[in-house]
């Protein structure tokens, strides 16, 4: 999020023509907005960390436990 957040600032500054940045090639004002795309297209997915993935454990989790809590109550324990 935060190459998001750099690149956004960097547009504006290139735009407003403040500083070294208004002399900066639009090239490496938009990397880090690109490198965003790649980290959260392709990095995240490829490391496991891409939300839907962790979400999808936790309900799997959590229907396990209901699951085995709703067997126990069924035998007569705790």
């Amino acid at each position: 999020m935060y190459l998001v957040w750099i690149g956004a600032i960097m547009v504006i500054v290139k735009l407003s023509g403040f500083g070294v940045l208004a002399t900066l090639s639009w090239w490496w004002i938009l990397l880090p907005l690109g490198l965003a795309i790649v980290w959260f297209e392709w990095l995240e997915r490829m490391f496991g960390r891409d939300r839907r993935s962790v979400e999808a454990a936790e309900w799997a989790d959590q229907h396990k436990r209901r699951v085995e809590a709703q067997f126990r109550k069924a035998r007569g324990g705790r």
